[in-house]
């Protein structure tokens, strides 16, 4: 079966590879055209595909921010039903502006969240429509080349070896390893709790980075199981869980569950598993699916599991069975630094945006004059 992959996809992939470093080049060259902004841009994104924890690394950085500056999110808006540029409000779905946007907005709903195929025309529309703005977040544009960044954060999944990785679509690579050069800020995401220091070294001189790079490593910290649906559930923590011996269905459509699946299994020695595609759009089918395998588990300790990113696009209305209903929760992570680098890591973000807003606060000025 690999054998058979490998000659389907791998030419494919050199295709691909060709075209994407003739791109690189063409921007390197200057042919093609980077567009600097005014206002900080802070660019969030990686060199694979899926999975590397783009959205709460996006969650750390309005934390660390949304009060010292008036922000703004934008995304591409993935497998949204719209086109062009959406501002997300109280009535934004799935359909209209995408899973991780809606996630955004749902747990920051003071902030400006939008989508845009093109950064560009996102930040402009950004900035025509509401003058207080003087910060955007770009989510998951490390390849969108045409803005050009004032802080590029680079994410790395500690669980994939992208060194050794081939171009999609045989492999999961986006574009060249070698354009880790680009971003300023290096995080390892998914890193074990227990990351010896010599593996951090190893890691560190592997990547050899730049002098004007920083690195840091980053571990999932999964908080306590919240409701999918709102109905008042009972209380059930990670302790309960163990020690009544609860069954768990894991169902996730996410690029890498392996994080979850690890945490789960050890929470409960009976885990099922059932996987869909990342950023899956669930439909009637599968919830009967997940319904059926859930009413087959001979357990009356039992519930189902999800991510946060499954559970928005879980939120439907085709669910109407109020038991399965209050069996369902998911677990929202944080990203957590680890070597206790967070008061390093936030110096150097609100170092560098700050000296990006004093300089638009100079140029605004100037062209007042």
């Amino acid at each position: 079966m690999k054998i058979l992959k490998a000659l389907l996809l791998y030419p494919f992939s050199i295709i691909y590879s060709i075209v994407v470093n003739i791109r690189n080049t063409m921007f390197d060259l200057n042919i093609l055209k980077s567009k600097e902004f005014d206002i900080p841009v802070i660019s969030v994104g990686n060199i694979t595909v899926g999975g590397t924890g783009k959205t709460p690394v996006t969650e750390y950085l309005i934390s660390l921010l949304k009060t010292k500056f008036q922000l703004a999110v934008l995304s591409r808006g993935y497998k949204r039903k719209t086109k062009g540029f959406v501002l997300a409000d109280e009535n934004s779905t799935v359909q209209t502006i995408g899973d991780e946007p809606l996630q955004i907005k749902l747990k920051f709903p003071e902030i400006t969240v939008a989508v845009c195929e093109s950064r560009v025309k996102g930040i402009q529309n950004l900035i025509n429509s509401d003058k207080t703005i003087d910060l955007v977040i770009l989510d998951d544009a490390f390849q969108h080349r045409y803005v050009k960044p004032g802080l590029s954060v680079l994410l790395i999944d500690y669980t994939q070896a992208f060194l050794k990785d081939h171009y999609l679509p045989y492999g999961r690579l986006r574009e060249n390893p070698t354009q880790r050069h680009r971003a300023d800020i290096i995080l390892i995401t998914k890193a074990p709790k227990d990351i010896k220091p010599i593996d951090m070294r190893i890691m560190a001189t592997t990547l050899t980075l730049k002098p004007y790079q920083t690195l840091y490593f980053l571990m999932i910290d999964y908080k306590g199981l919240m409701p999918v649906f709102n109905n008042e559930l009972f209380s059930l923590d990670s302790e309960t869980l163990k020690s009544k011996s609860y069954s768990i269905l894991l169902v996730t459509g996410i690029g890498n569950p392996k994080p979850i699946e690890d945490y789960c299994k050890t929470l409960s020695k009976d885990i099922r598993i059932l996987k869909f595609p990342d950023h899956y759009k669930y439909e009637e089918k599968d919830l009967k699916k997940i319904l059926k395998v859930f009413k087959e588990i001979n357990n009356n300790n039992k519930i189902i599991v999800t991510t946060e990113k499954d559970a928005i696009r879980l939120r439907t209305p085709e669910i109407n069975d109020d038991h399965f209903k209050k069996q369902f929760f998911y677990y929202p992570i944080e990203m957590k630094i680890l070597n206790n680098e967070k008061k390093d890591l936030d110096k150097q973000i609100l170092s560098r945006v700050n000296k990006g807003k004093d300089q638009y606060r100079f140029l605004t000025k100037a062209r007042q004059y």
